[in-house]
């Protein structure tokens, strides 16, 4: 499996990141196992120990629960949660710059919310 990580942002936060998206589109449910870290470091060729931060901070969100001897499951609840956190994460941190950039651009809800292609209006 080959995967383009981003040199600016730190992997095992990328790979947070993979699995909250998960999480949100429903491919990992509530009560699922994430893959072993020892796969997960397999699978992506990096060290088990970035593995283990990434899910650490998954855990210490209470998003994911360690179970002795059988892994890390997703909580009852953490779709709900990451729903609630990330819409508000994106209307503090990228709401805005992208409402400016709309507005700079001249563009209006009719026009951003028609489906299929966009032309410019040369006018």
């Amino acid at each position: 499996m080959t995967v383009t990580w981003n040199d600016n942002v730190p992997i095992y936060r990328q790979l947070r990141e993979r699995v909250v998206a998960m999480i949100l589109d429903g491919a990992l449910k509530e009560g699922d196992a994430l893959p072993s870290v020892r796969q997960v470091a397999a699978d992506f060729q990096i060290n088990p120990l970035t593995v283990s931060k990434a899910y650490q901070e998954l855990v210490d969100e209470q998003l994911v629960e360690k179970r002795r001897g059988l892994g890390m499951y997703v909580v009852d609840g953490a779709r709900g949660k990451l729903l609630g956190s990330e819409r508000e994460r994106f209307l503090r941190d990228e709401w805005p710059a992208l409402l400016e950039r709309i507005q700079r651009m001249g563009l209006d809800a009719v026009t951003l919310l028609q489906p299929g292609e966009h032309k410019e209006n040369e006018g």
